[in-house]
């Protein structure tokens, strides 16, 4: 029952979000192109529930070459563990530190939600090279659909340590119910309105 509720409540809430942000989708795809070149919609691979594979779409806020220089910022990585994180990544445009600390560059996710890929509240989707570094039992967070938000983007996102964020996911898997799926989506709400742990 719990899963049939969920979904509902997903493709509600992800058809009701695209619609009352149809004005900022236009607004930020403005924006993006006049601030830099490349494709307003960024596209990557991402792992799901089960383990299954994905493409998750983000608004684009950095350059378009950005994964090629990846490899050479590693060393100033702030993040512990497979993820890659820098609060003043150089890839990142003008305009893309602000969608990034606004979190509207998430947006664009409200359409996986609607296919199906993901939830309005789940443990964030990884990369399938960072899952490849995972402890065993740090698959569990796998056993449910990734979400837009979670108990990471509500506790202070980089400021947390990579071991607490995937302990902060086991949490949800183990405890998720709908109180605490609106819970966190009521947390979430404000983050909209910037987030000072973004980057």
């Amino acid at each position: 029952m719990y899963n049939a509720i969920k979904r509902f409540v997903d493709i509600l809430g992800a058809s009701v979000g695209l619609l009352i942000t149809a004005p900022i989708f236009v607004i930020i795809t403005f924006l993006i192109k006049i601030d830099s070149k490349g494709s307003c919609i960024f596209t990557q691979e991402r792992v799901g529930q089960d383990g299954k594979r994905f493409k998750m779409y983000k608004f684009r806020s950095m350059i378009v070459n950005a994964e090629e220089l990846k490899e050479r910022l590693e060393k100033h990585n702030e993040m512990s563990g497979p993820m890659f994180k820098i609060k003043e990544d150089p890839r990142v445009t003008k305009i893309g530190r602000f969608i990034r600390r606004t979190s509207i560059d998430e947006l664009p996710q409200l359409i996986n939600i609607l296919k199906g890929d993901m939830s309005l509240v789940g443990p964030r989707p990884s990369l399938p090279k960072e899952v490849e570094k995972f402890e065993p039992w740090m698959l569990e967070r796998l056993k449910v659909k990734p979400g837009l938000t979670c108990y990471w983007q509500v506790s202070g996102r980089n400021n947390i340590d990579f071991i607490d964020w995937m302990n902060l996911d086991i949490k949800y898997v183990s405890e998720r119910s709908l109180l605490v799926d609106i819970k966190l989506i009521l947390k979430t709400i404000k983050v909209l309105f910037g987030d000072k742990h973004a980057s």
